[in-house]
């Protein structure tokens, strides 16, 4: 067994971090391969009168024709046709516009729930903190998987502001929930476990949604309310697992539930060097007052740490992963591949990025954080590169369609291999 890992901890680990990083990684992937089901329907209720002609349209198309082409036909008509054209043109940017916002406000509820997190995780603690915002998942998933009953859109887009909310919250409270009970000498690697959970979580939510599964026109409400089986996961195993024991020690100054809380977890009393650290750390939090934003920024000893982490977490955000996990299978369709082929490319990409992840979790103690950060951000950048030269000359040059699905891999693989999981732990 690897030194410091025990089947307590592990349960506590596993607890901590499926029912929340699934969150996080399951409603950031799950729209990818369903678009456009969605988006028709989201159409239908738009513009019921465009797509009731769009229909006629179809049934008017010659029987010879394979049923792509028949919709390309029905399209081609619906183009030509001085009446309903500019009005299909206006729906389909309405529609865009509908599941712009569908696909972005969970980033806004991100942004949202982190704001947040400071105050759950002082006032509730980190593993109470944990099992409230469940709450959030519960109404979330109901929102989505009954909008379609419901005929509204609207009911989708504020489930998935909610469960925004609820993956913000949870990427702050479980990695440290997770660093704070793991024995130091793993706390690097087991760091690594809320991105792992994720990007496994992500894979999941593109095979579930592909069009022979959950993505069809009755499966995707079900493919969006899965989500909360992870939260009845997390309800079922984290009250038996104990709160942790620095947030006990150093916030609610209760030494003997944190010793207890600490001998649980390592399954032994002899805990006592921890807890003399912990000790040291919160006889040096009495001396120092406390810190506020304004002495962060104008302190120079304080203000270094907090620019290397503003850094290190907008590097991770703004680095364009997203919108590989949200619109990849949308990006290998404009590169020219078909449905079928651009899902599989999807699942592909979904696949690398679970095995970077695993090779990241052995590599991150060895290699160094920084190093993994700086080897991983410049692959990325360079595939970038890759992906818009392919964009541009995919229709001259075949091939390039291909390259696009290489680029796009290799540009998950780079993030996972240090961006993705590093920055995470690294601020704590």
């Amino acid at each position: 067994m690897v030194e410091g890992l025990n089947p307590r901890i592990g349960f506590a680990i596993a607890a901590g971090a499926i029912g929340s990083s699934f969150q996080h990684g399951y409603n950031t992937g799950v729209l990818n391969a369903p678009q456009d089901m969605i988006t028709s329907w989201v159409k239908s209720y738009v513009c019921p009168e465009v797509v009731t002609k769009f229909k006629e349209y179809l049934a008017d198309a010659p029987d010879s024709l394979e049923p792509a082409n028949r919709t390309e036909y029905a399209l081609e008509m619906m183009k030509l046709d001085s009446e309903w054209g500019p009005q299909n043109v206006a729906c389909d940017t309405s529609c865009t516009l509908i599941w712009s916002w569908t696909v972005a406000i969970f980033c806004i509820g991100g942004m949202m729930g982190g704001t947040l997190c400071g105050f759950v995780s002082s006032r509730l603690g980190r593993k109470g903190g944990l099992l409230l915002i469940n709450v959030l998942v519960a109404i979330g998933a109901t929102l989505m998987g009954l909008a379609k009953y419901a005929g509204s859109y609207q009911m989708l887009i504020a489930g998935r502001l909610v469960i925004g909310i609820n993956s913000g919250l949870n990427a702050g409270l479980a990695p440290m929930y997770l660093s704070e009970i793991s024995p130091t000498s793993l706390r690097g690697a087991l760091g690594t476990v809320y991105q792992l959970i994720i990007t496994l979580s992500i894979l999941l939510s593109q095979i579930l949604g592909m069009n022979n599964v959950l993505g069809t026109e009755d499966g995707w409400p079900w493919l969006l309310a899965i989500t909360a089986i992870p939260a009845i996961f997390q309800l079922a195993t984290l009250p038996f697992c104990p709160e942790s024991p620095k947030y006990l020690l150093l916030d609610k100054d209760d030494e003997m539930a944190a010793e207890a809380a600490l001998s649980w977890l390592r399954g032994t009393i002899e805990v006592h060097d921890e807890m003399d650290e912990m000790k040291q750390e919160q006889e040096s939090m009495k001396l120092v007052p406390k810190v506020t934003l304004k002495e962060m920024l104008t302190n120079g000893s304080l203000r270094k740490p907090l620019v290397i982490a503003m850094m290190m977490m907008l590097a991770q955000q703004l680095s364009g992963i997203n919108c590989a996990i949200f619109y990849s299978t949308k990006i290998f369709k404009l590169a020219g591949l078909g449905p079928q082929e651009s899902q599989s490319a999807t699942l592909g990409m979904g696949s690398m990025n679970v095995l970077m992840t695993f090779i990241s979790l052995v590599l991150i103690e060895k290699a160094g954080r920084k190093t993994l950060m700086l080897i991983g951000l410049v692959g990325m950048f360079l595939m970038t590169t890759l992906l818009l030269a392919s964009l541009l000359t995919f229709e001259t040059v075949p091939v390039m369609s291909y390259v696009a699905i290489v680029a796009v891999i290799l540009f998950v693989v780079g993030f996972a291999t240090g961006p993705g999981s590093i920055p995470w732990f690294f601020v704590t």
